[in-house]
């Protein structure tokens, strides 16, 4: 079926949001002058929607609210700040910017996310100037971090196949960069770039987007085989590195993947990307440029739940995607290559890379850096930064690797990683290290039940319950959010848990260890005993039961304990 013969849905009823962009003039709204109010800590609601653009949204304390309330005071408003750079590859001397502004403007703590971004929480309105000028002359970018436009472009950062790598990295770099919002508002009112009276009088500034942007938000990933750990299917549009014999020769094109639903209603899911052909490398700019321009023509509009590139591709069919794809790019894609997927976490401590430099991934608990007591997380990688002379690399699974370590410089870091006691996580279970979770409480609004700051003490009793069944290095993807958008990829686990309610969680089963398959809800709404008395069973029974090299996921599939998923449109069967 053609895609000229579908109307597009953009003639429908537009959501309130469609209303704010295009009223906007390209994302300035009255931004510049509502960050010149010192009466209140807040923005309103329509500049909120376009500051996500601009790689921020308000949020408040929600520990502090009831006291604040009974105080008559406003929320502790403050903003969440996202730092982008694309493959999540950065430099000394930016590593060490943020670790200033963190201190300076911010709560003190560096966030990396499950999108090899930077997370700042606790900037205030009057400081969010300083901070963003602050990120961009050490050459990073907060634009596009959020919004309805393409976010951070994920990368493999595999240290094994460094000049692999390389190139994967740069091609993500350039797709990234060509996806950029062309709007002269973020320079206009971050940086102090002399304004343009009203861009609707001067020439088209969005080809690529126009006026509305895109529906919802988009993410990319590219991976690189045998590693997934961008987790490819989870992204609405992602790259399948195809190499041989250590070159890279293209890519397959996989498509309509993305997490989020809404708990109660089974019209949202999460869904997995289905690979669609193969392309060279010079081909990605354009299928993934004609790729953003179909869902910004095809996606739905009207309802933003319902926004998501998956919806596109599910309600007008794949093989319509891909007609409408070779119509725009007046070229067809190549069949798809053989690949493999063989796990998506990471592999820390040190490797030497093909190219004859050091890497040493780092575990950092839910991404989170900071300075505790007994642990100087924050402050050892300070000292690692002011001598390495390569690079960071944030993981999609928010660890970080210290990349393209010389010789003469490992010496050096290793002697700083031991002083710190910086760790490889060695010390912990295998679970801990494949182990993911989203902010949550306080700082997100839409959290239900905590996540980041309760997922660690899960963690301790689980690992009681690994040490009895012998599975302490068994490795299994487990993540926690806390709340059903998805920002963790919890629907791809072998175990995860949604926040429902304070204290209490759908628990789902069944994700492939490699990403290539959703989860199942196995429980509904239930707290930490009962997630005890459920998991204890289950991990003895795998312990004695399982099949060589058998999974977690594929075990309880086995077992009887849930159905197989293999399409979002099963997931609420």
């Amino acid at each position: 079926m053609n895609g000229n013969n579908l109307l597009s849905p953009n003639s429908a009823p537009h959501s309130d949001v469609e209303d704010i962009k295009r009223r906007s003039n390209y994302l300035r709204g009255s931004l510049a002058e509502t960050l010149q109010d010192r009466i209140t800590g807040s923005i309103p609601e329509d500049d909120n929607r376009l500051m996500k653009h601009h790689g921020s949204y308000m949020q408040d304390d929600r520990d502090l609210r009831n006291e604040r309330n009974k105080q008559k005071l406003e929320p502790a408003y403050q903003f969440m700040l996202r730092v982008r750079a694309a493959g999540g590859v950065v430099t000394p001397e930016q590593w060490l910017m943020m670790d200033r502004v963190a201190q300076k403007y911010a709560n003190g703590t560096i966030r990396l996310t499950t999108r090899q971004s930077f997370q700042l929480h606790g900037v205030l309105k009057w400081n969010m100037k300083s901070t963003i000028k602050e990120v961009n002359e050490a050459l990073l970018s907060t634009l596009a971090a959020c919004g309805d436009v393409n976010r951070n472009v994920m990368c493999n950062p595999n240290p094994y196949q460094s000049e692999i790598h390389g190139e994967v990295h740069e091609w993500a770099q350039k797709v990234s960069k060509h996806l950029d919002p062309r709007s002269r508002a973020y320079y206009e009112i971050w940086l102090d770039e002399e304004k343009v009276i009203d861009s609707r009088e001067t020439e088209e500034q969005e080809p690529i987007y126009g006026p509305v942007y895109l529906p919802r938000k988009f993410k990319i990933g590219i991976a690189v085989p045998p590693s997934n750990d961008v987790d490819v299917f989870s992204q609405d549009l992602g790259f399948i590195a195809i190499h041989e014999h250590g070159k890279l020769i293209g890519f397959n094109v996989a498509v309509g993947g993305g997490m989020g639903m809404t708990h109660g209603d089974p019209k949202t899911y999460p869904q997995l990307a289905r690979v669609i052909g193969f392309i060279t490398p010079e081909q990605l700019i354009d299928v993934a440029e004609k790729t953003v321009m179909i869902q910004r023509d095809y996606g739905d509009r009207a309802v933003r739940k319902h926004a998501r590139f998956k919806y596109t591709i599910d309600d007008r069919g794949l093989e319509w995607f891909v007609d409408e794809l070779h119509q725009r790019l007046g070229w067809k894609l190549e069949e798809a290559r053989p690949y493999h997927f063989d796990h998506n976490g990471d592999r820390y401590g040190w490797v030497k890379g093909s190219n004859g430099k050091w890497y040493f991934t780092l575990f950092i608990q839910n991404g989170r850096v900071k300075d505790e007591e007994g642990y100087l997380l924050m402050t050892g990688l300070r000292e690692i930064a002011k001598v390495h002379t390569g690079d960071f690399r944030l993981t999609p699974n928010q660890n970080l690797i210290i990349g393209n370590v010389s010789i003469q410089k490992k010496k050096k870091i290793e002697a700083i990683i031991q002083a710190y006691g910086l760790t490889d996580g060695t010390q912990y279970s295998a679970l801990r290290r494949n182990s993911m979770a989203c902010v949550a409480l306080p700082t997100c609004g839409l959290a239900m039940a905590e996540s980041e700051r309760y997922m660690p003490s899960l963690l301790d009793k689980l690992e009681l319950i690994l040490d009895e069944a012998g599975l302490r290095e068994e490795e299994i993807v487990i993540r926690m959010t806390g709340c059903p958008n998805g920002c963790a990829r919890p629907a791809l686990a072998e175990i995860s848990f949604i926040g429902k309610a304070p204290g209490k969680y759908n628990m789902y089963l069944g994700g492939g260890f490699s990403g290539n398959r959703l989860n199942k809800m196995y429980r509904e709404n239930i707290g930490e005993e009962e997630i005890l008395h459920e998991l204890r069973p289950m991990l003895n029974r795998y312990a004695k039961e399982r099949e060589e090299s058998e999974h977690f996921g594929d075990f309880v599939i086995r077992a009887g304990y849930v159905k197989e998923v293999r399409s979002g449109l099963d997931f609420h069967e």
